[in-house]
């Protein structure tokens, strides 16, 4: 072998070796990330739609995390029983429900805020063969949908409140969760708070005497009930289920292109449970502050439903993840890390979605807290929780909640009033019905489905279509916008991707640059 022959075969053998070296980077880099164990939780379906796609989100890094939406009840009692490692819940433990009051779990466990959001009352209606789509209702008269005293959608009650449509007559059929759910502890507080004359003389007539919050829906005639948020939802989405009404999370709404109801709030603006809606709402709420007591960071929200800003929306509230803070039973260390590395992501990261989503991001003061929170767990890398590197769209230098600061103010036509206005809400926000307006035509995809609709002349016009819409192949859930951001940090690419482009550049120098050397010294020494 010459000189030159040993030169290029000395530097093809450097290369080597560094490609080597970045291989076996890269090994030990998976090795890291296959060191998340997985772990398990059940309860809020309520939370769902966001829960699902942060479960996606972490694949990437190596996390599993199972998660059976059996409803809040459920959750909390799969929690209290040691099955699952987590548990997510829109009510917490202690409260009295039908006389029954839910025991805090022997494990020492905390909550965590996980997701805000707005509980929507989604609906199937039309008149004259068209989709009704800009529906509005005052408190009152929902509670008097729920309750049997309103049983007809041409009401006059219903009819005040929606002076641009003519509305058809056909029975009011109010879509309830047959199982243990937060959202109907949330609604059924609402209405027991704000119309207690209403639900507690609905709950005597139905042999429930006075049941005030409660997690279990009281039934009569003339109601169907179904299991979860999807089966509510899905119920009332069918083409069959004319005269349908179903209180949900408002993400199944878009999820399902259907339109909800504006709801009145106490400024008299009719307002429907936007991100930035329900951001202001929850400027009203009241946490317990107390580090001391097991309802630490839940919510008292009578401020929220009694907000005088135009813009809150008066059903707003959040989730929690209800998490252990010792080892037990199947509780380990291990588990523990993977629980508070998912949960530094959904505080952070993961909040970057939440609009998309059909949900409502968390304010800082609530995800500075419940960081706090994450540190507690077993197993928990304290190293990696900093609010300062937290990746949250609500966040300011400030410390102001900037969805809820720069929340538009509603439409004049929004004004309770003879005026109403005619675009379409939740997932029907490409469409436009009721009222005078003529002569648009509204077209759009829906998940690569092409929709049309066309507005109306006089009392009522337009079939559901929507506008430009991006969905997620997995959830099917789908929204107006352009991209979705799912990284967990804001360094760029994941390590993994510096180690394909390095072994691409070491390949390529491992082909190219011995020859180069050596025909450029030989032309040095000639």
């Amino acid at each position: 072998m010459n000189a030159r022959q040993k030169f290029v075969s000395s530097v093809r053998a450097l290369l080597a070796f560094l490609l080597t070296a970045i291989i076996v980077t890269g090994g030990s880099t998976a090795a890291v990330a296959a060191d998340y164990v997985p772990i398990s939780g059940a309860g809020s379906s309520w939370s769902a739609n966001a829960l699902d796609q942060w479960r996606r989100n972490v694949k990437q890094y190596g996390m599993s995390v199972n998660y059976a939406s059996t409803g809040s009840v459920d959750g909390r009692n799969q929690f209290k029983g040691g099955t699952v490692d987590f548990g997510v819940s829109e009510t917490p433990y202690g409260l009295k429900d039908n006389g029954v009051v839910d025991e805090l779990p022997t494990r020492p466990f905390v909550y965590i805020p996980i997701v805000a959001g707005g509980t929507a009352f989604m609906y199937n209606l039309t008149s004259g063969g068209n989709r009704i789509t800009n529906l509005r209702l005052s408190g009152d008269v929902v509670t008097k949908m729920f309750t049997g005293v309103i049983t007809k959608w041409n009401d006059a009650a219903i009819a005040a409140d929606n002076p641009g449509i003519t509305l058809p007559d056909r029975a009011v059929v109010p879509v309830v969760r047959s199982d243990g759910s937060g959202s109907t502890a949330q609604f059924t507080l609402w209405m027991a708070t704000k119309y207690t004359s209403l639900w507690n003389n609905y709950c005597n007539a139905v042999g429930r005497n006075e049941c005030g919050q409660t997690s279990f829906y009281p039934t009569k005639s003339g109601m169907v009930a179904q299991p979860g948020s999807q089966g509510v939802s899905g119920y009332v989405a069918q083409k069959a289920n004319e005269g349908t009404i179903t209180y949900v999370e408002y993400s199944y709404a878009l999820k399902t292109n259907f339109p909800v109801a504006k709801i009145l709030n106490d400024a008299n603006y009719y307002v429907e449970p936007t991100a930035s809606n329900v951001a202001v709402g929850l400027l009203g709420a009241k946490i317990n502050q107390n580090k001391n007591s097991s309802m630490y960071l839940t919510q008292e929200l009578g401020g929220v439903y009694n907000s005088k800003d135009a813009r809150a929306y008066p059903l707003s509230s959040y989730s929690y993840i209800i998490v252990p803070t010792t080892e037990q039973a199947s509780f380990t260390a291990a588990k523990g890390g993977t629980l508070a590395a998912f949960s530094n992501y959904f505080l952070c990261e993961g909040q970057q979605q939440a609009e998309v989503l059909g949900y409502s991001p968390l304010p800082v003061n609530l995800v500075k807290v419940g960081l706090e929170q994450v540190s507690k767990i077993p197993g928990a890398d304290t190293s990696k929780i900093n609010i300062a590197k937290c990746n949250n769209p609500t966040f300011s230098a400030s410390g102001e909640n900037t969805l809820a600061k720069n929340a538009p103010m509603p439409d004049a036509c929004d004004k309770k009033g003879v005026e109403q206005c005619t675009a379409g809400t939740g997932g029907a926000t490409g469409t436009t019905s009721g009222g005078t307006t003529t002569g648009t035509t509204i077209t759009g995809t829906t998940g690569g489905t092409t929709g049309t609709g066309t507005t109306g002349g006089g009392v009522m016009g337009g079939t559901m279509g929507t506008g430009p819409t991006t969905c997620d192949v997995d959830t099917g859930v789908c929204s107006n916008v352009k991209a979705i951001p799912v990284a967990t940090t804001s360094n760029g690419w994941a390590a993994t991707n510096w180690i394909i482009l390095s072994v691409i550049i070491v390949l390529v120098l491992i082909v190219v640059v011995p020859p180069v050397v050596v025909t450029y010294a030989a032309r040095k020494v000639r």
